[in-house]
């Protein structure tokens, strides 16, 4: 039994181990550990090493191709539904014209209602402007205050 088996039989603590402390001795030799470990598949849980996989191989092999099944089956259904920002049409004409008229709508409606706003804003704040400026003006002029004169000592 060699020396990898060795490890590999002590488990990941061991690699952890051996690398952290080839790091500390000298470290292009835990770069070229971290290398092997990644290259031979033992880090991250590889699943071609029996003592670091799951108890049943062929479950957690379907489990897994059933998880990228549906995720690639979720992405091409998002894709369908979202070309260039807008859900492709439903199949019924009476339905989509209805829903591209009601959005339609819906974008005018909002700037309309973005321009009514902004027309508020700059009324308010002409009024307060305007009111500022008669309050300035209506306040009595003071006088510009004289600099106290020397006292003869």
């Amino acid at each position: 039994m060699g020396l990898i088996e060795k490890i590999d039989d002590l488990g990941k603590p061991a690699w952890i181990a051996l690398m952290v402390l080839s790091f500390i001795l000298f470290w292009p030799i835990g770069i070229a550990l971290l290398v092997y470990l990644k290259w031979s598949g033992r880090m991250f849980c590889s699943r071609r090493y029996g003592h670091w996989d799951m108890p049943d191989r062929q479950q957690a092999r379907e489990e897994w191709r059933e998880h990228r099944r549906q995720a690639r089956e979720e992405w091409r259904s998002w894709k369908r539904r979202h070309r260039w920002g807008r859900p492709e049409t439903s199949g019924n004409v009476a339905f989509d014209e209805y829903r591209e008229e009601t959005l339609r709508r819906l974008d005018e409606e909002q700037r309309e209602f973005r321009d009514f706003l902004d027309k508020l804003r700059a009324a308010k704040d002409r009024s307060e402007f305007d009111q500022f400026m008669a309050d300035r003006r209506s306040r009595p002029s003071e006088p510009p205050a004289q600099p106290p004169a020397p006292q003869a000592s």
